[in-house]
């Protein structure tokens, strides 16, 4: 296996048989309970809240995180934690108010949730949707991303083996359903959180060794290093620049660019609370944990992975920014300063067995993703597509099989995007890739959700029009809006700056994405108004909602109370 050591393989192949003996374990336990489409697809009534909790974490920190939000590490710094921090308070908000009214509801996909508050047609345009973004953006993204940073961290040359050989890992847990994916996510969360902090550590000590010169690195003087090495690598609100249009001799190129990443204060009054609100609660890969479970243990569940989200950075991002402080110091020889590069260039330094545990934290990070997105998939094509539409006398164990066929042809669709990176994830940026182009239809989806939970006016034709409008809005803003209005007016202002690629030097003129998806939620929204206010005041598929609904136990409450705090102490301290 490349670069590894005859122990580094040994750690890997036991994080695998462990993983893949208890899935098999569990499903084999499980057989001899209910088998059901519903304890399939959901495993209804049989996480509890720490196996919820820890499998949306293990289904959300993935490539994405490790790779992506590692590499942004490296080239903006700390700002980037606002995805995982902000998250923290997007999941009180979803455990207190929106889990409630599923749950009521009897709510099993987010299609269905259309159709019951709104109407088929609604719910079939959404099911399609979301079945092409899991798998043409989201399933390729974490795929390639993922079989890249390995391949990179084995010396190079096989990346496609990795791709298969990370596919059939999340199948082999995937067709098992959402039961034998929720428990097996709880070994990858330890695997990944016990190897990620091992990876942090090691990483620190290093910087510690290589620019202080300590014969044994010490890991907080490696992190007071960082901090005195690039400070502006520690500061989560970044400054608008004054300069709009940059070059790459112009110092003030690498501020526009990290500037359109992370639009600084501005972010978090626009497309940062949708990015985290819609992909927590609005998003059948992530509530899908919690729908089979009763209130108690769906909030339960869903807080302490909040919880969990605050130390996420600490694994994701300082990888990052040690590698950042590491190459402009010239220690990182072999490293060509793309920022995806920079998460494989720390696991390189790794000694012989922490780099096997690391190479396993990514694999279980990576396959949870994978088998989980599949999951959501198939539980999307069957519920709502397959029963629906295509054969509605389904009986429950076709119901089985087709969601299982939906995972394989799932992974075969993503398998052939990724094989030579014809999306350019590359070049984009993974985490950029991801969230940009999920943020197409997320203003269009999440007003529609919220404005279906909260405002009983609101109408069918109303949603059917906010999820075309959000989503051509979206295109609107990125492709257009410049070349109509120009670059500086009251709602935006874009930016010019030159970018290098594959040694060609790109111009590009745009809007901060998150901008863009504030913008396009608010008009959104109006429209959605303006037509529910001449439908009748009472729409009569409203849900039906009371206080009673959204009131929290004490033990529930100190959970919230210490997320909060320690939320405040840390935009406190790195303001």
């Amino acid at each position: 296996m490349g670069n590894l050591a005859t122990i580094d393989i040994i750690i890997f192949l036991i994080y695998f048989v462990v993983v893949a003996g208890y899935g098999i374990w569990i499903y084999n336990k499980k057989k001899s309970a209910a088998t059901g489409s519903k304890d399939y697809f959901l495993a209804e009534g049989s996480l509890t809240w720490w196996a919820i909790g820890a499998s949306l974490i293990a289904s959300n920190i993935s490539a994405e995180q490790f790779i992506g939000m590692s590499g942004e590490g490296f080239f903006v710094g700390v700002a980037v934690a606002a995805y995982e921090w902000i998250a923290a308070l997007a999941l009180i908000i979803i455990a207190i108010w929106f889990i409630p009214i599923y749950l009521k509801n009897k709510i099993y996909t987010m299609p269905q949730f259309l159709e019951t508050r709104y109407n088929k047609s609604v719910s079939l345009i959404m099911a399609v949707f979301w079945l092409f973004l899991y798998v043409i953006v989201n399933l390729t993204s974490i795929l390639y991303l993922g079989a890249l940073a390995i391949d990179t961290l084995l010396g190079g040359g096989h990346l496609h083996i990795i791709m298969i050989g990370l596919l059939l890992m999340a199948l082999l847990i995937g067709l098992g359903g959402m039961k034998v994916i929720g428990y097996t996510d709880v070994i990858q969360v330890a695997v990944l959180i016990i190897g990620g902090f091992a990876t942090v550590y090691m990483a620190l000590q290093i910087v510690d060794q290589r620019i202080n010169g300590a014969a044994v690195g010490n890991a907080f003087a490696g992190f007071q290093t960082l901090m005195n090495e690039a400070p502006q690598h520690f500061k989560l609100m970044l400054e608008k620049p004054v300069k709009t249009t940059t070059t790459l001799a112009m110092p003030e190129n690498l501020d526009v660019q990290k500037y359109v990443v992370l639009p600084g204060l501005a972010m978090y009054f626009a497309g940062q609370w949708i990015v985290n609100l819609n992909y927590w609660g609005c998003n059948q890969y992530i509530t899908q944990r919690a729908l089979g479970a009763d209130l108690k243990t769906a909030r339960t569940g869903i807080l302490f992975a909040g919880f969990l989200k605050l130390f996420m950075p600490i694994i994701v991002m300082l990888p990052g920014i040690a590698a950042y402080v590491l190459y402009t110091k010239g220690h990182l020889p072999g490293f060509n300063g793309v920022k995806d590069g920079a998460y494989s260039a720390i696991l390189g330094f790794l000694p012989v067995g922490l780099k096997g545990l690391a190479v396993a934290a990514l694999t279980a990070a990576i396959v949870a993703s994978l088998a989980g997105k599949v999951n959501s998939i198939s539980t999307i094509f069957t519920l709502d597509i397959y029963k629906k539409y295509l054969k509605a006398d389904a009986t429950e164990i076709q119901m089985v099989r087709t969601g299982r066929w939906a995972i394989i042809i799932a992974m075969f669709v993503a398998l052939a995007f990724t094989w030579t990176d014809a999306l350019g994830i590359g070049g984009e940026g993974g985490f950029t890739f991801i969230q940009k182009y999920t943020g197409f239809i997320s203003p269009g989806v999440f007003a529609m959700f919220l404005l279906g939970m909260f405002w009983k006016r609101t109408t069918g034709t109303a949603a059917l029009v906010g999820v075309i409008l959000g989503f051509v809005l979206a295109i609107f803003f990125n492709s257009f809006a410049v070349e109509i209005f120009g670059k500086e007016t009251w709602l935006y202002t874009a930016f010019t700056y030159e970018k290098l690629e594959n040694g060609v030097v790109h111009t590009i003129t745009e809007i901060p994405f998150l901008i863009n998806m504030g913008w396009s939620f608010f008009f959104t929204v109006l429209t959605m108004v303006g037509i529910s206010l001449a439908g009748p005041k009472v729409n009569p598929k409203a849900f039906a909602i009371d206080a009673s609904m959204f009131k929290v136990d004490n033990r529930t409450l100190v959970l919230i109370v210490v997320t909060l705090l320690l939320l405040t102490a840390l935009y406190v301290r790195f303001w």
